[in-house]
């Protein structure tokens, strides 16, 4: 399998890489410094020249909370890009891979989001995300959630970063979700690509968990002393609405399972090398 893995210095961009190329299959990696995906003309001759069997859309505007304020920005990297690169892809007979999120889901939904329900964001972050689907119709979707992984910002890193001058932190516990390592993440990505998959699939870690329990066990786990009290969505004032829960199940039996959300949180603390 050919593979062109476009944002491919992020967290998700780079785990695809290495699991891709473990995996035995030819990859072309292009970060968002050597490639504009919102530039037709250059993802065009990008694609053509990488002559792949899939297009991984890993390029993407991640900053939920900043994109309240920057949905032009937000919609241009993850709708309209997805868009560019669907063509792009669709005129080189390649297939597009397209990360993305729990976050197109409304949270009102107790026992599970499956691929059928209905969408309904909250966040200007999600509504991107949905336009970068619907640009992306006909070729293979994968929702995902509360994602971490090395070498990116994410939740852990914050918790632990937090955890040097505080010993005591206020953490939501009225947000439900899924924790999940990039680099489990990857795993099950390649496994879809190689099944030839299409339409929208969910794909998550095994589990689930509110923030506060999630930042709970980073701090049992990593040894650092730090007293987590609980607070409320309300409280903590967020810039972006979020989902309260937004679990996400599949209804196909081809999915793949991915490990706990603890394994991967172990795994991540194994690999990742301290600031």
């Amino acid at each position: 399998m050919k593979l062109l893995i476009l944002g491919a210095g992020g967290m998700l961009g780079r785990d695809l890489t290495a699991t891709a190329e473990r995996a035995g299959h030819s990859v072309t990696a292009l970060a968002r410094a050597e490639l504009d995906v919102t530039a037709a003309p250059a993802v065009g001759e990008a694609v053509r020249a990488a002559g792949p069997d899939w297009v991984a859309n890993c390029a993407a505007y991640t900053r939920v909370d900043d994109a309240e304020s920057e949905l032009e920005e937000a919609m241009r990297l993850n709708g309209q890009a997805a868009g560019v690169v669907a063509q792009a892809a669709e005129a080189a007979g390649a297939t597009v891979l397209y990360p993305s999120t729990d976050y197109v889901f409304d949270g009102s939904k107790l026992d599970g989001y499956l691929e059928s329900d209905p969408v309904g964001p909250l966040s200007a972050y999600g509504r991107s995300k949905l336009e970068g689907e619907r640009a992306s119709a006909g070729h293979l979707v994968v929702r995902t959630s509360w994602l971490f992984g090395i070498g990116g910002r994410n939740f852990v890193e914050t918790m632990l970063g937090l955890a040097e001058r505080r010993d005591e932190l206020k953490v939501v516990d009225d947000q439900v979700g899924a924790p999940t390592f990039t680099a489990h993440l990857a795993g099950g990505l390649v496994e879809l690509m190689e099944a030839d998959a299409r339409g929208v699939r969910h794909l998550t870690a095994a589990g689930s968990c509110s923030w506060r329990e999630f930042a709970e066990a980073i701090f049992e786990r990593s040894g650092a002393s730090v007293r987590v009290e609980g607070t409320t969505t309300e409280e903590f004032g967020a810039p972006a609405p979020r989902p309260r829960h937004s679990v996400l199940g599949s209804e196909h039996p081809d999915t793949p399972v991915l490990p706990h959300w603890t394994e991967g949180l172990d795994a991540y603390l194994a690999a990742r090398v301290p600031a």
